[in-house]
């Protein structure tokens, strides 16, 4: 069974990000479906899947991490705005059937993607 999974790492401090909010969205041409929104537990890893059987299709999503009140808990120091906030990370779904792993590697200044498994 297909699912959605995601996984934050902070590079900087060698930590998972815990208590990270992330809204998930489902992209249709200009439209932007709210479907739901998930918490990074300690692991810096969402419970259970983000979107899994018939919720995840294919099509196009993003998920949205608001790494920038993560950082602010963690008493990063930074100039306001933030370098890094809001990271929106767009992805296409072509086999929903399959395990699409979408982990966040952050640091205050970067960030990294990929599709893991």
């Amino acid at each position: 069974m297909g699912r959605l999974t995601t996984h934050v790492l902070d590079t900087a401090q060698g930590r998972p990000g815990e208590g990270i909010r992330i809204e998930v969205f489902r992209l249709e041409g200009e439209a932007r479906t709210s479907l739901k929104t998930v918490t990074t537990n300690d692991d810096g890893r969402c419970d259970n899947a983000i979107l899994e059987g018939g919720d995840f299709t294919s099509g196009e999503y993003e998920l949205v991490f608001h790494a920038g009140d993560y950082l602010r808990r963690q008493g990063v120091q930074a100039k306001e705005p933030r370098f890094l906030d809001v990271i929106p990370l767009r992805f296409g779904v072509a086999d929903a059937s399959q395990h699409y792993h979408v982990p966040l590697l952050l640091s205050p200044y970067g960030y990294s993607t990929y599709r893991g498994s």
